[in-house]
C-alpha cells in the first residue's frame, strides 16, 4: 500500500516561485487540451502514448513552450484523471444495471461490456454513460509533475535541511528548492503551488510507516459514522468526539465570516454601478481576497484528518475485523431540519472517515467489511423493531428500553454483517420492508395474551439499562 507525504519548502525566493509558477500555467494549458479533446468519448480506449505520438507528429508539442518530458508527463496525469473520472461514472452505471436487472446472464453481459469499454454499441450502456458521465473540464495550473529521474536532492550542510533541484523552462537549468524535511523525497513528485510555497506531494510504502508495524487487536467490531464523534463502536465506545466541536466551531465562523463579507461586496458593486471603478477594484483587491480563508480551510481540513485518523487507529488498536455502514449510496431525506443544522452537517466529511478506516485496517492488516446502512440506527437492537429517535436517544416502542442511538446503530451494523437478506446493495425501501416482516414474525409466536392474563415486560438489555438509568 502507497502513503503519500508531503514536504513544504522553505523561504523560497520569489523569483524562483515566478518561474515555478509560469511553468505551472503552461502545464496547465496542455491538462485543458488534453480535457477539452480526450474528456469524451474520444478518449474511450485511448492511451496517452497515442496522444502524445499524435501531438509530436502534427506539430501540436511545440506550441507548449515547456521541456518535452514535463509536458508528457502531464499528459500522462490528465489522461489517468480522465479515466478515473470515467471509471467514478461506471460504479454508479453498475448500481443501477443491479437495481433494475434482474437476470444474472444480461447483468453479467452489461458488466463485461462497461468493464472492456464496449459500452458504445450498447444503446442502453450508452443511455446511462450519458446520464452519469459528464465531459469534465481542467481548472488546474498550478501543478508540475518530475519525473523520478529528472531531479535531484543534496543537503547544504550535513544533517541539515533537503534541498530539490527540479526542471526549469530552460534546458539543462535547474531551480533548487529548499524543503522543510530531513527526509528527501523520493519516486515521482506532485508539485503544488499555493500562495507562495511550493507543496512536493510524493509516495512512500505503507509497510515502513511506524503505525504499519503495530498489530491489530483480535476482537469483531462494528462501528457507526458520526457527526458528533468520528465512530462509535458497538461496545459503546466514542473516538474522535471533538469532531463536532470543530465542525460546529468552523460553520458558525463561517457564517458570520461571509456575512460581513457580503455587506463589503455589497459596497464595491455600488461603487461599481456608479462608476467609481478605483474604489472597487481597492475593495477587491485589499478586502475580498481568498488567501486567508484557503489558509484556515487547510488547516481546518488537516485538524479533521488528525482528529478522524487517530479514531480510526483506536478502534484497529482492538479489532482484528472491523464492519462499518457503506455511507457511499445517497438515502431520501428525511425530516427537515434548520438552517443551521443543515449548515453544519454539510461541513461532515464522510469520505474522510472511510478513507482512514479503509487506509489504517489496510496497513496494520485489519479485515474492513461495508454493509447496508439502511435504518441502522433507527431499529432497536433488543426487539429488533423501528424505534422512536428523538436526538442522540432511540426509544424501544415494544419494551421501552432507551438506547444511544450511535452505539445502537453500531451494534445494528455488526449484526448485519453475513445477513443472508439484506446485502450492501438492497434498495432502503426493501430493507424498511425486512425489518418490519422479521418484527411481526417474532410477535406471531408469542402466545395470545387475554384480560385475564398480565402482560409481562421484557427485561431491558444490559447496555439500554445503562443509557436510561444516566
Amino acid at each position: 500500500m502507497k502513503v503519500t507525504r508531503i514536504a513544504c519548502s522553505k523561504n523560497l525566493n520569489a523569483h524562483k516561485y515566478g518561474q515555478l509558477a509560469e511553468q505551472a500555467r503552461r502545464l496547465g494549458q496542455v491538462r485543458s487540451l488534453a480535457w477539452r479533446k480526450y474528456g469524451a468519448l474520444a478518449g474511450v480506449g485511448v492511451s496517452d502514448r497515442t496522444i502524445r505520438d499524435q501531438w509530436m507528429k502534427d506539430g501540436t508539442a511545440e506550441t507548449f513552450g515547456v521541456l518535452a518530458t514535463d509536458w508528457k508527463e502531464t499528459l500522462r496525469d490528465a489522461v489517468a484523471d480522465i479515466k478515473a473520472n470515467r471509471e467514478a461514472a461506471k460504479a454508479l452505471v453498475r448500481q443501477t444495471i443491479r437495481r433494475r436487472t434482474t437476470d444474472e446472464a444480461e447483468r453479467k453481459r452489461l458488466f463485461t461490456a462497461l468493464k472492456r469499454d464496449q459500452w458504445v454499441d450498447d444503446p442502453y450502456l450508452s443511455r446511462l454513460m450519458r446520464k452519469h458521465w459528464k465531459h469534465g473540464q481542467n481548472r488546474t495550473a498550478n501543478q508540475i509533475v518530475v519525473r523520478s529521474d529528472l531531479y535531484r536532492t543534496f543537503t547544504v550542510t550535513e544533517g541539515g535541511d533537503v534541498w530539490l533541484a527540479v526542471p526549469s523552462l530552460v534546458r539543462r537549468q535547474l531551480i533548487a528548492i529548499p524543503l522543510n524535511t530531513t527526509v528527501a523525497p523520493t519516486g515521482t513528485l506532485r508539485l503544488i503551488l499555493r500562495d507562495g510555497r511550493v507543496e512536493v506531494h510524493y509516495q512512500i510504502d505503507g509497510s515502513s510507516l511506524k503505525s504499519s508495524q503495530r498489530s491489530c487487536g483480535t476482537a469483531k467490531i462494528g462501528v457507526d459514522k458520526g457527526y458528533s464523534e468520528v465512530l462509535t463502536d458497538s461496545k459503546s465506545n466514542h473516538h474522535g468526539q471533538e469532531l463536532g466541536g470543530l465542525l460546529r466551531t468552523e460553520s458558525d465562523f463561517h457564517k458570520a465570516k461571509n456575512a460581513r463579507r457580503a455587506k463589503i461586496q455589497a459596497v464595491a458593486e455600488k461603487a461599481r454601478a456608479v462608476g467609481n471603478s478605483a474604489k472597487a477594484d481597492r475593495i477587491t483587491r485589499n478586502n475580498l481576497g481568498t488567501k486567508k480563508r484557503n489558509r484556515r480551510r487547510r488547516a481546518f481540513e488537516a485538524c479533521v484528518r488528525s482528529v478522524t485518523f487517530t479514531a480510526a487507529r483506536a478502534v484497529i488498536d482492538k479489532a482484528k475485523h472491523v464492519v462499518a455502514e457503506d455511507l457511499t449510496r445517497s438515502f431520501p431525506a428525511g425530516k427537515k431540519l434548520g438552517k443551521n443544522t443543515n449548515r453544519r452537517l454539510a461541513a461532515w466529511n464522510k469520505g474522510v472517515t472511510a478513507e482512514a478506516l479503509h487506509s489504517v485496517s489496510e496497513r496494520r492488516g485489519s479485515a474492513l467489511t461495508l454493509v447496508n446502512a439502511a435504518y441502522t440506527s433507527q431499529v432497536a437492537p433488543c426487539c429488533r423493531i423501528l424505534g422512536t429517535r428523538k436526538g442522540d436517544r432511540l426509544h424501544c416502542t415494544q419494551c421501552g428500553a432507551v438506547w444511544q442511538a450511535d452505539h445502537a446503530g453500531a451494534i445494528n451494523v455488526l449484526e448485519r454483517d453475513g445477513d443472508p437478506d439484506i446485502t450492501l446493495h438492497t434498495p432502503h425501501p426493501r430493507v424498511k420492508q425486512i425489518i418490519q416482516e422479521r418484527a411481526d414474525r417474532r410477535r406471531t409466536r408469542l402466545p395470545v395474551q387475554d384480560s385475564s392474563t398480565p402482560v409481562r415486560r421484557a427485561k431491558y438489555p444490559s447496555q439500554a439499562t445503562k443509557l436510561r438509568q444516566q
